[in-house]
């Protein structure tokens, strides 16, 4: 039978990972406690705004009013400028960027949700004591154990072991959400998110926020994560894009299952314009980020720098879409009459534009060179939007890798244009179309796949979760049972825990109160909530001459059921034990299982109700005594 204080439950919880130790002098993590540092002032002035505000409504005494009212303009001023900061912080991508030598443009990386400390010790001890009935100091490691690894997440490193914190992080949440958040009671905890683009708290007791706000970092780590990669090599390239598209399927989970979000980072339009944001990198729809950052909602919300850098972007890379068109145009020697291939080209040439040159044969050199000179002319006026663009916003000029890049770029236009234009060129000037959108890196989103992180239950030790939960209640009973000469009059069945599934009218059993559908949970003071079938029975049998001491929960379902004379039916889904051990150490299996508490209340009925399965049918592993 298993111990609750065995080696084996001790050492379960050996995998809780650590994070980066906060105190380390990185750029990353000094820019994180600035955020944090920010964070808590906002935090401060805005309860200051608060009070002030309430006195000077409820105020009656003019001169009272005038100095709170000076006091309130003292406060919005501080809050004004400590907003401008962290907009700053958020602005600062160069801190994120690829350490490579090659010159490249900048990725627009998010910075992470800070979130207080939180100290779980009396709430979960106190559930502990009043709802499963154990000591609860006996559970302080396992209360120790979550807490710290609570701690880590706040801190994870910038690569893969950094989401796996993440993800085991979020999956333990599971097992919490189930053992400890009922919903005939709260528990007091009180969960402490920051937004992660004004700092503007918010506090929910809702275990789904917190959830909600671990699932933004884990997507907003893999924007960390692309940045870094250095795209000068195409591994890198490969991982800055699968980056960037497991980005945007944690900010679409989070938008499709998360509602009435309390911070305005984890709003639908926000995550729509991220998703947007996290495809736009891989692929060509900067115009649609434009879009979604215009929004009224998130028109004055997103920092400055990054609707600048969207726009040169976008300016710079349709500048690259014409330089390189010209530089076919005016460089690929022209086909000879014989080469059956050049309707193919001249197919092509036709095809990237959105729209047929007009009045030009591209079967002419000389139109073509026109075309090509017409082209460069709109790479040129682009390149020069994108650097009057970036001149413009004050962080962009910080970025020296980003000036060099455009900067690099308008001088190829130029030279390219020079090359090519004749001083006797007095034919009329040519309209070149748009460049027709395409690329080969097709955006494709990566739903968050929480099972590659196995996780163990710290709490394991409080029961299988079939029935250990907090959404069940049950009552726990002593009885002592002596032999007779037929047995022990019941039936046991299934494992972890064993079921009575039968007691035997007359029998003794019956008169030590036992009843179909109790479970038993200790037998002559040994723990049995793990115990297979085969072990129950086994401790049953030694007990030959003396009198058998069984401790048994009764599920209070099962008890109105019995009493409305409801009989089990076939229809319901049947559990084996080999299923109930899942809850011990849990891998999901399928993405149903991971749907969202406030969002799938189905779901959540079928996880917390698993005590009323059907025994009916049920025939393993069951015993007569």
């Amino acid at each position: 039978m298993s111990d609750s204080g065995s080696d084996e439950d001790r050492g379960s919880t050996e995998s809780v990972r650590k994070g980066c130790d906060p105190l380390v002098s990185t750029q990353r993590s000094k820019l994180q406690q600035r955020r944090a540092k920010l964070n808590q002032q906002i935090n401060r002035e805005l309860r200051l705004r608060s009070g002030a505000e309430n006195l000077y409504r409820a105020s009656s005494n003019q001169k009272v009013k005038e100095t709170v009212a000076l006091e309130l303009s003292f406060v919005n001023s501080n809050l004004q400028l400590l907003k401008e900061e962290l907009e700053e912080l958020n602005s600062s991508m160069n801190v994120y960027q690829t350490e490579s030598e090659t010159v490249s443009v900048p990725m627009i990386p998010l910075g992470l949700k800070e979130t207080k400390e939180i100290d779980m010790t009396a709430p979960l001890q106190d559930f502990i004591s009043e709802h499963y009935g154990e000591d609860a100091s006996l559970y302080l490691n396992e209360i120790r154990d979550f807490m710290e690894l609570r701690q880590a997440m706040r801190t994870p490193s910038r690569n893969e072991a950094g989401q796996e914190l993440l993800t085991e992080y979020y999956n333990q949440l599971y097992f919490l959400d189930q053992r400890f958040f009922s919903p005939h009671r709260n528990l007091g905890i009180h969960f402490h998110w920051y937004d992660s683009l004004t700092g503007v708290p918010s506090v929910q007791r809702a275990l789904a926020f917190e959830k909600g706000s671990v699932l933004f970092n884990i997507g907003a780590l893999y924007t960390q994560i692309g940045a870094r990669q250095d795209r000068s090599t195409l591994t890198g390239i490969q991982n800055a894009i699968d980056a960037f598209q497991r980005a945007a399927g944690a900010f679409l989970y989070l938008q499709e299952n998360f509602s009435h979000a309390p911070s305005l980072d984890m709003s639908s339009p926000a995550l729509s314009m991220l998703v947007r944001l996290m495809v736009a990198q891989v692929s060509d729809v900067y115009s649609l980020v434009l879009q979604a950052m215009s929004v009224p909602l998130l028109k004055d919300y997103v920092p400055f720098s990054w609707i600048s850098m969207v726009q040169v972007k976008t300016h710079h890379f349709r500048a690259l879409a014409h330089y390189y068109t010209a530089v076919a145009l005016c460089d690929c020697p022209g086909m000879s009459d014989e080469d059956e291939d050049e309707g193919g080209e001249i197919k092509a040439l036709i095809q990237i534009h959105t729209r047929r040159p007009d009045k030009l044969d591209l079967h002419d050199p000389e139109d073509k060179r026109r075309l090509g000179k017409a082209h460069l002319r709109k790479a040129i006026i682009r390149h020069e939007e994108a650097l009057r663009l970036h001149g413009v916003c004050k962080m962009l000029r910080k970025m020296d890798i980003l000036q060099e890049v455009l900067s690099h770029a308008h001088a190829c236009s130029l030279e390219k244009y020079s090359d090519i234009d004749q001083e006797d060129d007095f034919c009329e000037v040519a309209e070149a179309p748009e460049i027709q959108s395409h690329t080969q890196q097709k955006p494709d989103i990566k739903t968050p796949d929480f099972s590659v992180v196995r996780v163990t239950d710290i709490f394991h030790r409080l029961g299988p979760l079939s029935v250990f939960s907090a959404r069940n209640r049950w009552v726990r009973r002593h009885a002592c049972l002596v032999r007779g000469e037929t047995g022990l009059g019941l039936t046991l069945r299934g494992d972890s825990p064993v079921l009575v599934a039968g007691v035997l009218p007359g029998g003794c059993a019956a008169e030590a109160g036992l009843r179909e559908g109790d479970y038993i949970v200790a037998v002559n003071g040994a723990d049995c909530r793990w115990a297979e079938h085969a072990e129950v029975v086994h401790a049953l049998k030694s007990c030959t001459d003396r009198a058998l001491e069984l401790d048994v929960i009764t599920i209070q379902s099962h008890e109105v059921e019995r009493r409305m004379n409801l009989s089990p039916t076939g229809d319901k889904e049947c559990q084996s034990g080999s299923q109930r051990r899942a809850g011990r150490e849990y891998e999901r299996g399928s993405s149903s299982l991971w749907n969202w508490s406030w969002r799938s209340s189905g779901a959540t009925k079928r996880l917390g109700s698993t005590f009323s399965l059907s025994f009916g049918n049920f025939r393993e592993n069951e015993s007569m005594f």
